[in-house]
C-alpha cells in the first residue's frame, strides 16, 4: 500500500539549535532587547521573567546561568497557595538554550525554557527538581532510550475560540460552521488574526501544517508538525502563547477553554505521537498480532500499556471540571470508554496512518493540560509495557464503543471495559492510586501534582455557572 502524506522519522532532525551558546544565538544581530525566561507551573498557567538581552548574556557566561525563583511558583492556583507548598525555599531556573526562539508576536523579545533546578543540591542527589514538569518529561524520554531501544515523535492539534467579548459572557466572533469558508472572509478580524498566527508560527521556525475552522462558533485550529517529546510540548507552549497574543493585539480574546457551548463541540489538544524503535523485533509470534495485524509487537504494547493506564492518566490529560464536559460519547471528542479504533474519533486512542508508517491521536487532552506532563504520563505508560512486552488485550473498534451492543464490545475485548472517570475527583484519585504512574513519575511529585488539582478544582468552581464560565476563559 502506498504511503499518504509525509513520513516523519526521529532522525528527521530538529529546526531548534542544539547545544547553543550565547554567542551563537546572536541577540543584538537579531535585535533581541528582552529574554523571556519562561516555564509552566503545575496547572498549566505560562509565567516568565523578563530580562534585558545585556544581562541575560552575562548570566549565560556564568557557571549556572538561570534565575531563582521561590518554590511556591509551581503551586501556585491564582493567588492561592496549594498544600505542600509554601514561600520558603528556592529553585534555579536554569536556562535552557536550545529552546531559544524569537518572538514574532512581540518584536525585540526572545524566548527561552527553563528547568527547575535544585539551587543546592545535596551531594549525589539529582540536579533537578522532582516538580520539574521539562525534567520529567526527559527522563522518561531518556529512560525509554536506555531501556527499551524507543524513541517519539509528538505533534499538537490546538483548538481554540476567538471570542469578541467575556463578560457578562462570551461572545463568539461569529458563528460559520466547521471548514466552511464562511469563518475566513477577508477583511475580518478573525481572518487577519490567523493569518498573522500562521505567520509568526512560521517566523519562529515552527512547521505550521495547517489551519482551519472547526465546528463551534468562533472556533479555530492550528495544526503543528512532529518532534522530538520535549521539543514538542515546548512549541505548544509557545504556539499558544502566539494565539493569544496575537488575538489580543486586535481587541479578541482567545480561550483553550474545553467546553463553553453545551449544545455544541468543545476544544481539545489532541496529540498526535509515534513509537520508534531501535531494537529488533520479538522473536515468534505473539497472540495478540491478529487484534491489530498492521501494528508492530512494540507498538501493540505500547497501545496496551496507555489503555491500562488511561483512566488515571485523565489527571493529567483533563485537570478541570470543564474537561470532563467535552468528554462525552457521540461527539467526537473521544468517548468514555478505555479503547482504541482505526480512524475512529469516538475513541480516546484513534489509530491514524497507513500500515508501516502509523501514529495514534490521543483525544482527551485538551488546552487546560500541560503538555509536558500529558507526554511524560503517556510516555511513561506504554514504556512500562512495552518492558513487559504487554500484550495488546483488545481489538479496533469501529465505532464508538458507547453504541455498541454487549456482544459487540466482547467481541473486540470490550467485555468488561475500563471507563473513563466523569469527574476530575474521580480522575486524581485514580492517579494517587496507581502504583506504577507513582513510582515511575516520583511519589512527590504524583502527591502534590493532586494536591495542587484539588486547589485548582476549587478554584474553577464559582457561585454561578455564568461566574464559572467567565473564571474558565479568564484562566484559559
Amino acid at each position: 500500500m502506498s504511503q499518504i502524506g509525509i513520513v516523519y522519522t526521529p532522525e528527521q532532525g530538529s529546526p531548534c539549535p542544539q547545544h547553543a551558546s550565547v554567542d551563537t544565538l546572536r541577540l543584538a544581530e537579531r535585535g533581541v532587547r528582552y529574554v523571556r525566561v519562561q516555564w509552566l507551573d503545575l496547572v498549566n498557567t505560562v509565567r516568565f521573567r523578563i530580562l534585558p538581552a545585556s544581562y541575560f548574556a552575562r548570566l549565560c557566561r556564568t557557571a549556572r546561568p538561570g534565575v531563582c525563583l521561590s518554590r511556591v511558583t509551581l503551586g501556585l492556583v491564582g493567588l492561592q497557595i496549594a498544600a505542600g507548598f509554601s514561600g520558603t525555599g528556592e529553585d534555579l531556573l536554569a536556562f535552557d538554550l536550545d529552546s531559544f526562539r524569537l518572538c514574532p508576536y512581540a518584536p525585540g523579545h526572545a524566548v527561552v525554557m527553563g528547568w527547575f533546578q535544585e539551587k543546592v543540591p545535596a551531594p549525589g542527589a539529582p540536579l533537578a527538581s522532582p516538580l520539574c514538569p521539562r525534567a520529567l518529561l526527559q527522563r522518561v524520554v531518556d529512560a525509554a532510550r536506555a531501556e527499551a531501544g524507543l524513541a517519539f515523535l509528538a505533534g499538537f492539534e490546538s483548538e481554540f475560540i476567538l471570542l469578541s467579548a467575556t463578560a457578562p459572557r462570551p461572545v463568539a466572533v461569529n458563528d460559520a460552521h466547521w471548514t466552511t469558508s464562511a469563518k475566513f472572509r477577508t477583511g475580518t478580524v478573525e481572518n487577519t488574526v490567523m493569518e498573522e498566527i500562521a505567520d509568526g508560527l512560521q517566523e519562529a521556525g515552527i512547521e505550521l501544517q495547517m489551519v482551519h475552522a472547526e465546528a463551534a462558533p468562533g472556533q479555530f485550529e492550528v495544526v503543528t508538525g512532529p518532534l522530538a517529546p520535549l521539543e514538542a510540548a515546548d512549541a505548544l507552549v509557545f504556539t499558544r502563547e502566539t494565539i493569544y497574543n496575537v488575538a489580543t493585539k486586535h481587541g479578541l480574546r482567545a480561550t483553550f477553554a474545553p467546553r463553553l457551548h453545551a449544545d455544541n463541540c468543545g476544544s481539545g489538544a489532541h496529540v498526535h505521537f509515534s513509537v520508534h524503535s531501535s531494537r529488533p523485533a520479538p522473536a515468534g509470534a505473539r497472540r495478540d498480532a491478529a487484534l491489530a495485524p498492521t501494528l508492530t509487537a512494540t507498538e501493540r504494547s505500547f497501545l496496551q500499556g496507555v489503555l491500562e493506564h488511561l483512566p488515571a492518566l485523565c489527571a493529567l490529560l483533563m485537570p478541570t471540571p470543564a474537561s470532563y464536559a467535552r468528554m462525552q460519547d457521540g461527539i467526537w471528542a473521544g468517548g468514555t470508554y478505555s479503547c482504541w479504533g482505526t480512524d475512529n474519533k469516538d475513541a480516546p486512542l484513534r489509530l491514524c496512518g497507513t500500515p508501516g508508517a502509523h501514529h495514534f491521536e490521543l483525544k482527551p487532552s485538551d488546552g487546560t493540560a500541560s503538555p509536558h506532563l500529558v507526554l511524560a504520563g503517556v510516555l511513561a505508560a506504554g514504556l512500562g509495557a512495552v518492558l513487559r512486552g504487554a500484550e495488546l488485550q483488545s481489538g479496533d473498534c469501529t465505532k464508538p464503543a458507547a453504541w455498541m451492543s454487549e456482544d459487540e464490545r466482547r467481541a473486540v475485548g470490550l467485555g468488561d471495559p475500563l471507563r473513563l472517570p466523569r469527574t476530575v475527583g474521580d480522575a486524581r484519585r485514580l492517579f494517587q492510586e496507581d502504583a506504577y504512574l507513582r513510582e515511575k513519575l516520583g511519589d512527590e511529585f504524583v502527591t502534590k501534582y493532586a494536591a495542587v488539582n484539588k486547589e485548582l478544582e476549587t478554584y474553577m468552581q464559582m457561585p454561578t455557572e455564568e461566574e464559572t464560565v467567565t473564571r474558565l476563559v479568564e484562566y484559559y
